[in-house]
């Protein structure tokens, strides 16, 4: 499955698609020019504990780090993947 990504400067998401329809989203505010607000992560309910909400997760850390960012995980599912991934550590800003 492969993760796209739309928005302007303000706000994102990535998300999967399948058969025309999204199946899996994740929100998120840019919080200045080095750092973004992951707010909301949703699966659609046919398509969950399959894993999509963490490819979402990791897609948005390989984003982070090709530009030089920083994610502030708001999202509860986003922070709960932060907290149990320590290779993510390196992209989570802490106040």
């Amino acid at each position: 499955m492969q993760v796209q990504q739309e928005g302007d400067d303000k706000k994102a998401r990535f998300y999967i698609e399948e058969n025309g329809g999204r199946i899996a989203v994740m929100e998120y505010v840019y919080a200045g020019p080095d750092k973004f607000i992951i707010e909301h992560t949703e699966v659609h309910e046919t398509h969950e504990g399959k894993g999509l909400g963490k490819i979402l997760v990791e897609a948005a850390v390989l984003y982070a780090r090709d530009n030089n960012m920083r994610i502030i995980p708001l999202c509860p599912y986003a922070q709960a993947v932060f907290k149990r991934k320590p290779e993510y550590e390196d992209v989570w800003f802490r106040k």
